[in-house]
């Protein structure tokens, strides 16, 4: 395979690909999922599996933060690193991970294959980041991003949803139009146009690059993208969705933003126990409408209880952080804390594996 320079790629796409049509296609599947309203002002618009109020097995009430000596902070759970001895079970599956910071991962398959989830790199796509940081919104810290070589060896692309912090059009720009870029059902049409190779996909549809086998599972979450809030409505036009990748029989599942329900249990009915488990554990807390937020962003209880249904080998939570938005949390770290409590607090049999930012693990 040949390695060529992000300068050479933006330039290839000033010259050639800027102006070129987008391929988009929608892959199929006998038994994929197409949750959509079909009658009155919602038809056409997409709904969880499992929409209405969700029982939740374990909630942290008193004493949910205590420091932990694993964890070493500037100041009171903020600008923290994780410092703790950690033991890998033997999976054997020959994924790497690397946590790029919140919701980004570079994935590094048993075969060799290099794909990227949620890739942000910086805050909000412009204007809306210009505008965030004149109203003194929370402004974010770059996380870890990849080099030159490896943005010109990326295979595949996949996106959960379209809120900003999951997608940047400025980084697909960046990434350029040679990788397979993989979407839920809708989002095609929020890329920037430069001749991309996307598909959108149903809940439990499947693809392959080469033995990489990629099925689109649910999360419970919703969508929405606009300029100014209420300015207009386009809230779950766009689709939303887990990941999981298959390979030599071992497993890797992304869950995407997602809040607790059902569907975690489908899953594993529907794909047996899995190996390697991404999955958030942030943006739960809201003093005025925290209900909504432990609604579509699974606390670190339901995280681990979702671990668990899904019969986790290993989890490998991902949400706080010092690059994180800090949106729906009390501190760049306070979910990794509560995590760490109620880890021992619920006696979980999962095994946990810990990253910051830009580290990577071997499993």
């Amino acid at each position: 395979m040949k390695v060529y320079g992000v300068g050479l790629i933006i330039a290839s796409c000033l010259l050639a690909a800027c102006g070129t049509p987008n391929q988009v296609t929608q892959i199929t599947a006998p038994d994929a999922v197409i949750a959509q309203y079909k009658e009155g002002d919602r038809a056409g618009r997409y709904h969880n599996v499992y929409p209405k109020k969700q029982n939740y097995p374990t909630t942290c009430e008193t004493d949910c933060y205590p420091a932990h000596p694993d964890l070493l902070c500037e100041t009171s759970a903020e600008n923290c690193q994780y410092q703790g001895r950690q033991t890998l079970p033997q999976l054997n599956t020959n994924y790497t991970v690397r946590w790029l910071g919140h919701a980004s991962f570079s994935i590094n398959t048993p075969n060799g294959q290099h794909i990227l989830f949620d890739p942000v790199k910086a805050q909000f796509d412009s204007p809306v980041d210009i505008a965030f940081k004149l109203t003194g919104g929370i402004y974010r810290q770059p996380g870890a991003w990849l080099n030159e070589q490896e943005l010109a060896g990326i295979d595949a692309v996949m996106y959960s949803h379209i809120h900003y912090d999951h997608f940047n059009k400025a980084d697909i720009e960046l990434i350029g139009n040679k990788p397979y870029y993989l979407t839920p059902l809708g989002m095609a049409d929020n890329f920037p146009t430069g001749g991309f190779n996307i598909s959108e996909m149903p809940w439990y549809s499947k693809t392959n690059i080469d033995d990489l086998t990629i099925h689109a599972v649910p999360a419970h979450h919703f969508s929405n993208r606009v300029l100014i809030p209420y300015i207009y409505n386009d809230d779950n036009k766009d689709s939303w969705n887990g990941w999981l990748l298959e390979q030599n029989g071992k497993t890797l599942f992304f869950a995407g933003d997602t809040g607790y329900s059902k569907h975690f249990q489908d899953i594993q009915q529907k794909y047996g126990d899995i190996d390697v488990c991404l999955i958030p554990i942030a943006s739960y807390y809201h003093k005025e409408n925290g209900k909504w937020y432990r609604y579509v962003h699974t606390t670190p209880e339901d995280a681990l209880n979702a671990a668990q249904e899904l019969n986790c080998k290993v989890m490998i939570p991902w949400g706080y952080g010092n690059s994180s938005w800090q949106m729906g949390d009390h501190s760049s770290h306070s979910a990794l804390l509560r995590l760490l409590h109620m880890y021992k607090k619920m006696d979980s049999q999962v095994p946990l594996y810990i990253l910051n930012e830009g580290e990577s693990v071997q499993l």
